[in-house]
């Protein structure tokens, strides 16, 4: 039901129930959290991307099934818990519902362009209990936020873009995820989650304190910063070199 393989310094978590929109029900809940954690404690996995297979993210709670359990983990087995890497989800299909708060759990989102997300368990009258109500907000605005949750109405790829719930659209989104967590292996990598988890510590807070908690994780990768100042000092990255142009 959920696979684990990895490509380079990318670990690849996919969600597999074709039959069922690779909608989740507590055996898929418990091998995704066990994959996270296989995920956090792979010394060579620096990046982890989350895809669905068979052209479909997820359809998020298995409404069939009706077996997930509350637990401090999150009803779908990961949402409540914190990885130390940086995690992208590769979306193909339906991101609805619970897919949706999956989504939303990683840092990053790649969508094929016939992608489609929303809170379509609004019909049904299903909460949004794996962090939707307070992630969305926080990556699309308050306004647009509550326009997806209260309506469940669908978003379409491009416009999903353009709210910045999307980072990218790609034809391949997990070819193209692969190559963001690539590129992303590729950096200093103290440096890389330092600063993500300063991002994620100051959410919320006033400045004066957001800059402190920014300056106590940079503090923690100053040996790094040193390097990397020698390393521009010795020539390397002059004019922009080796800076995406994407």
């Amino acid at each position: 039901m959920v696979s684990y393989d990895r490509d380079g310094p990318v670990a690849v978590i996919t969600i597999d129930r074709p039959d069922r929109e690779n909608a989740i029900d507590q055996q898929t809940a418990t091998e995704l959290g066990e994959a996270w954690d296989r995920f956090d404690d792979d010394e060579e996995a620096l990046v982890g991307v989350l895809t669905g297979a068979n052209g479909t993210f997820s359809a998020g709670a298995d409404l069939k099934a009706m077996d997930l359990k509350d637990t401090p983990e999150g009803w779908l087995g990961f949402t409540r818990r914190e990885v130390s890497k940086p995690t992208i989800a590769a979306i193909e299909g339906h991101c609805i519902a619970g897919g949706l708060e999956m989504a939303l759990w990683c840092d990053l989102r790649v969508a094929a362009p016939e992608a489609t997300f929303g809170c379509f368990e609004r019909r049904f009258g299903v909460p949004l209990v794996d962090g939707g109500t307070q992630r969305l907000p926080r990556v699309v605005g308050l306004g647009r936020a509550l326009e997806m949750i209260l309506t469940g109405r669908a978003v379409d790829a491009e416009e999903a873009k353009e709210w910045g719930l999307v980072n990218q659209i790609a034809d391949d989104p997990r070819e193209r995820a692969v190559e963001m967590g690539e590129l992303i292996a590729s950096f200093p990598q103290e440096t890389v989650r330092t600063d993500r988890q300063a991002v994620y510590d100051g959410l919320g807070t006033a400045i004066e304190q957001g800059l402190a908690i920014e300056g106590w994780h940079g503090s923690r990768s100053l040996e790094t910063a040193m390097e990397g100042a020698d390393r521009f000092a010795g020539g390397e990255g002059r004019g922009g070199e080796g800076v995406p142009e994407e």
